[in-house]
């Protein structure tokens, strides 16, 4: 009974005829452990891998992950073990732990091949989420089916958590009941941790529910990245364009975007700026890049070795050929290009110009980016589509 709605999520979302790996991410807990023999279980022969990330947190981390390693591999899967290396910062600790943990599980399963890492949320945490932010955490509830928070490292990768419905106490019964031991974080009892504390202070129930997010009705995104939107754009929609024409990695909230909203519903014709994004409100929205916010590092140039691969501003995959290359904004260089590449810009708006990449090669010269011309992709419209809740299972991404 307590398998059936986590394999109906599985049936839901994965494509059973994928020979693509299934990525796990796996602590040795028990939940973890519970999601992990559920996978294999479903997979049958279809390669699963565990991905034990040592956060080089607490004394002899080290232990706890060869541990989790070698029993991954005594239930049947692939594991591979990754560290969070370098300082830690003594303030924001669990945030910056978090977003470590999950630009190396998102690398790790790409690299591999697999479209999708599954984790092992539960119910509790919903509760304890709910609790934290009642505290003052901005926390947010994990969704069943979404993209990989981070970029660029999560692009292409998505996240599954079909033990939403599901307790902790339920869990870890059933694995008891099964004669599994495993194994327990130091951190969860940790009341340095507001998520120690809310699991301490009993939050278990009164789990929130997933609202699914509505795709836009209509919008389009061209060759260059530039977003388009009607007038009557819902806030969640405009956030989601703003971060993806930007190739930024954090959406905008609160009071700023409300007002955003508001200016472009009223119908009024304004140019703005939010997040590294440009809003031109005329018959519809045009979103594109802000050439001129660098505050971030955005649009800093990019350097490619020959045959490596990199993101340039969030939102272009360049990989470089036979030699070296340097990636930059076209801003201020529009001149040095070829006459066939001054035609073509004639067909973007005059505002994403500045923004678009300019590929420097000591063969060949200066040269614009061109969409699926094997040396650049655009990653606005991937991105945009997996946001807004186009991309609902793996048989689609």
């Amino acid at each position: 009974m307590l398998l059936a709605p986590v394999r109906a999520a599985l049936d839901r979302r994965l494509d059973p005829a994928s020979a693509a790996p299934l990525a796990v991410g796996f602590s040795g807990g028990g939940d973890s452990l519970f999601l992990l023999k559920t996978v294999l279980d479903w997979a049958g022969t279809r390669p699963v891998l565990a991905l034990v990330v040592d956060h080089q947190l607490q004394a002899g981390s080290d232990r706890w992950t060869a541990e989790a390693v070698a029993k991954a591999r005594a239930l049947g899967a692939e594991a591979r073990a990754l560290a969070w290396n370098g300082d830690k910062p003594k303030t924001g600790l669990p945030a910056t732990a978090r977003r470590a943990r999950h630009a190396l599980l998102a690398e790790a399963a790409r690299e591999a091949g697999a479209k999708v890492l599954l984790l092992g949320h539960t119910a509790s945490d919903l509760a304890e989420g709910a609790a934290m932010r009642a505290e003052g955490s901005s926390v947010s509830d994990p969704r069943e089916w979404a993209p990989s928070p981070v970029w660029p490292e999560g692009r292409g990768v998505f996240l599954l958590r079909p033990l939403l419905g599901l307790s902790r106490d339920d869990i870890r019964q059933a694995l008891a009941d099964q004669g599994e031991t495993w194994l327990d974080d130091p951190a969860n009892t940790d009341l340095r941790y507001a998520r120690a504390r809310a699991r301490a202070a009993g939050a278990g129930e009164g789990a929130s529910v997933e609202t699914a997010l509505k795709a836009p009705l209509t919008f389009t995104v061209d060759g260059a990245g530039v977003i388009r939107l009607s007038r009557d754009v819902a806030a969640a929609h405009l956030a989601a364009a703003l971060l993806c024409a930007a190739g930024t990695d954090r959406p905008p909230r609160g009071q700023r975007l409300d007002r955003l909203v508001q200016r472009i519903r009223s119908g009024e014709t304004f140019a703005a700026t939010l997040s590294g994004a440009r809003i031109e409100a005329g018959d519809d929205v045009l979103i594109c890049r802000d050439a001129g916010e660098t505050a971030r590092g955005g649009l800093a140039p990019l350097d490619l070795a020959p045959g490596q691969t990199g993101v340039w501003d969030g939102r272009w995959e360049v990989t470089a050929g036979d030699a070296p290359l340097t990636v930059s904004a076209l801003k201020g260089r529009a001149t040095s290009l070829s006459a066939a590449d001054r035609a073509r810009l004639v067909a973007i708006p005059a505002s994403a110009r500045p923004a678009l990449p300019l590929i420097l090669s000591p063969l060949d010269g200066p040269d614009l980016a061109p969409e699926g011309g094997g040396r650049a992709r655009l990653l606005v419209l991937g991105r945009f589509e997996a946001a807004v809740g186009l991309i609902d299972q793996e048989s689609v991404t």
